[in-house]
């Protein structure tokens, strides 16, 4: 295998490969076996200030060997991919596996809950034919291309670094009950951040990105552009006293406020008591307005599976249903230790509804009136088990629904239950590039010190 030519996805010798590995490890001693093949390739140009600055081309292999033997549980990897390497692997991880405390709880999941349509990988529609006709010349031509320089208004561009990059990843899940899943994606990104400085020396950065499974849907021609101009509108900040505010938090940065919840609903903090969440399940802890969905069946979306790392199926399912909490993610071995039915072990294509009829940010603002808009979040922590947090945020003062003049450094504190609980309102401007779809939120009564 290794004086084959190395291709972006994964070929038959490779598969030939893992379905080798499967049997070799049952035939050692292995009672059940499952094993994960996953191929990647990534270009990436780095640019400065309009110049290409550097060029990177990536190649990974791995091979993840779970091994079930005699009531024990282990799981190994490796990216040295020949034949008799992997054997004597395999057989070393077998005896590593005898040594270790037997474990009740681990097991593959039954074979019913398996994932059955995933024989290809591009069922999904996630991989991109555009990606094999791209050359060198092609890739450093669209590079330059999103490239941006502005000086206006009294402000100097200091820099404005970028990268462009695209990748394949190709992965196979198979195991010793029959599961075959694979699924192959490409994905394209741009991403710029600028720094400016004002007529008092003072600088000021901001960022702007992009990403799309199809070349065709990156939007990398604004790219530097947006980055520029989110610079530049931070340019005199200014203080304010702080209190209860309205707090519109923007899109591009809102997972900062759903992904504990999410984690909270997760087997591991769940198990392990460390979870604002616990015991949770069916019971309205939210607004009514409030329902989130897992879509990961999409085709054609960023974030899109059909199975998870144990080759269960994806479904499409309510997280939380009008303030109910209707689901919990465990896996196989959680959910046995919680003496719980298993379910996929996370979301993967995430949904807020939105709320109210408002269509983009601004439209939001609009209709708040007076409020914080945050267009970033700079440190801060949260408590998994009692949901308190405390984060840094930057933005703008809002009167009226237009931007004042921006704000930085100040600090909003509270508690998930709670702020999720004064959500007001919604716009619908999710963006397609992030697997999480959150709009921009509106909450009620935020405590905001400066």
């Amino acid at each position: 295998m290794s004086s084959n030519k190395i291709t972006a996805t994964l070929t038959q010798a490779d598969i030939a490969l893992a379905q080798y590995c499967l049997t070799y490890a049952q035939q050692m001693g292995a009672q059940k076996v499952r094993i994960t093949l996953s191929k990647s390739l990534m270009n990436l140009i780095g640019l400065l200030n309009g110049e290409m600055d550097k060029t990177a081309h990536a190649l990974d292999r791995s091979l993840q060997l779970q091994l079930f033997v005699d009531g024990r549980y282990g799981a190994f990897s490796t990216n040295k991919l020949e034949k008799e390497g992997l054997e004597a692997f395999i057989r070393e991880a077998i005896d590593t596996v005898k040594m270790l405390q037997a474990d009740t709880y681990r097991d593959l999941p039954t074979p019913e809950r398996v994932a059955k349509d995933a024989r290809t990988g591009r069922e999904l529609n996630l991989y991109d034919p555009a990606y094999d006709t791209l050359t060198a010349e092609k890739r450093r031509e669209i590079a330059l291309a999103s490239c941006h320089s502005e000086r206006s208004r009294g402000i100097s561009l200091l820099a404005e670094e970028g990268e462009y990059s695209d990748s394949v990843f190709d992965t196979l899940t198979i195991d010793s009950q029959g599961l075959y899943a694979r699924h192959t994606e490409t994905s394209f990104e741009i991403g710029y951040e600028t720094t400016v400085e004002d007529a008092q020396g003072n600088h000021f950065s901001s960022y702007w990105w992009d990403a799309a499974p199809r070349l065709q849907d990156l939007k990398w021609k604004d790219c530097a552009a947006v980055a520029c101009e989110r610079a530049m509108a931070q340019v005199g900040p200014q203080e304010i006293e702080g209190g209860k505010y309205t707090v519109v938090v923007d899109t591009e940065c809102a997972s900062k406020l759903l992904t504990p919840v999410l984690n909270a609903l997760g087997g591991f903090a769940l198990q392990q008591k460390n979870s604002f969440l616990m015991d949770s399940l069916g019971k309205k802890l939210f607004p009514e307005q409030l329902t989130i969905l897992d879509l990961p069946r999409t085709a054609g979306e960023t974030g899109s599976r059909l199975f998870d790392s144990e080759g269960v199926a994806t479904r499409e399912t309510a997280i939380i249903d009008k303030g109910v909490i209707k689901t919990y993610f465990l896996n196989t071995y959680i959910a046995a230790k919680m003496e719980m039915a298993p379910t996929i072990e996370d979301a993967t294509r995430v949904k807020v509804l939105p709320v109210g009829a408002y269509k983009t940010r601004e439209d939001l603002l609009s209709a708040t009136g007076d409020c914080i808009l945050v267009t970033g979040f700079n440190g801060g922590n949260s408590n998994p088990v009692t949901g308190n947090f405390s984060y840094g945020i930057e933005g703008f003062l809002v009167r009226g629904g237009k931007k004042v003049h921006p704000v930085r450094e100040l600090l909003i504190t509270g508690n998930f239950l709670q702020l999720w609980n004064n959500l007001a309102a919604t716009a619908d401007d999710a963006r397609p590039c992030l697997s999480k779809l959150i709009p921009s939120l509106a909450f009620k009564n935020v405590d905001v010190s400066a």
